[in-house]
């Protein structure tokens, strides 16, 4: 892959009017990217949190709706900034692509459970009472998997990341130019987010290689979308709350 792109020196910077050290450290476009992915990353701490004082994993489950709708009001808020999303649609050929990766990525996904492939043993998201399923839990659950987290992730990993280690003006950054250095970094922080840190880092590979191929955000978030879908279901059907 290309070498990664120059950041402006301090020199060049203020020979335009201002050097880049003056600068804020991330522009607004890398704001608009990077906040609704900490606010997703908040609730974890806050799970925590409210775990100590007394609340048992039973009364947090709403917790991932208040989550999800707060992600979603970043999204909005931030929303004129992702440019990338208003960009070229996916062809018919490339959504295909797209697709059996995110359901090759599945399959991985359940397959690469041993133990040294795991970081810790989470609890799950059980939608369960008194084992009777809440189908509205498990409706708000799938809806924020597959329709929010992957553009969450993926305007936050791809657009910004990947791009943002290659030169601090991100945006002017063409994905199929991204360096091995920003992809390989992208792809170890992507999987060692996840519990299941090696099929974290096999789905960061497929959704970052889509983004490079297909020059598009559109083609990583259809397949984590279908990822995320697919894994619900199969976490319905099979009972195995550990892995939500």
């Amino acid at each position: 892959m290309p070498e990664p792109h120059q950041r402006p020196s301090a020199a060049s910077s203020a020979a335009g009017g201002t050097a880049a050290e003056d600068g804020p450290m991330f522009s607004r476009a890398a704001l608009a990217r990077i906040l609704p992915f900490i606010t997703y990353i908040f609730f974890i701490p806050v799970a925590e949190l409210l775990g100590r004082l007394g609340w048992n994993a039973h009364d947090l489950r709403w917790l991932y709706a208040v989550k999800i709708s707060a992600v979603m009001l970043m999204l909005v808020i931030f929303r004129r900034h992702y440019t990338e999303l208003r960009g070229p649609r996916l062809g018919i050929g490339a959504a295909i692509v797209a697709l059996v990766t995110g359901a090759v990525v599945l399959v991985l996904w359940v397959s690469l459970n041993a133990d040294w492939m795991m970081i810790g043993s989470p609890d799950g998201f059980n939608p369960t009472t008194d084992g009777r399923i809440d189908w509205l839990m498990v409706a708000v659950r799938i809806f924020g998997a597959a329709l929010v987290v992957p553009v969450m992730e993926e305007l936050f990993w791809r657009s910004f990341l990947m791009r943002w280690i290659d030169a601090a003006d991100f945006e002017k950054v063409e994905p199929a130019k991204a360096s091995l250095k920003a992809f390989v970094v992208t792809v170890l922080l992507f999987g060692f987010e996840h519990n299941l840190w090696l099929a974290g880092i096999v789905a960061g590979a497929a959704y970052g290689a889509l983004y490079v191929r297909h020059r598009t955000l559109w083609s990583p978030i259809l397949a984590h979308a279908l990822t995320n879908g697919l894994l619900g279901v199969w976490i319905v059907y099979t009972g195995n709350w550990t892995y939500w």
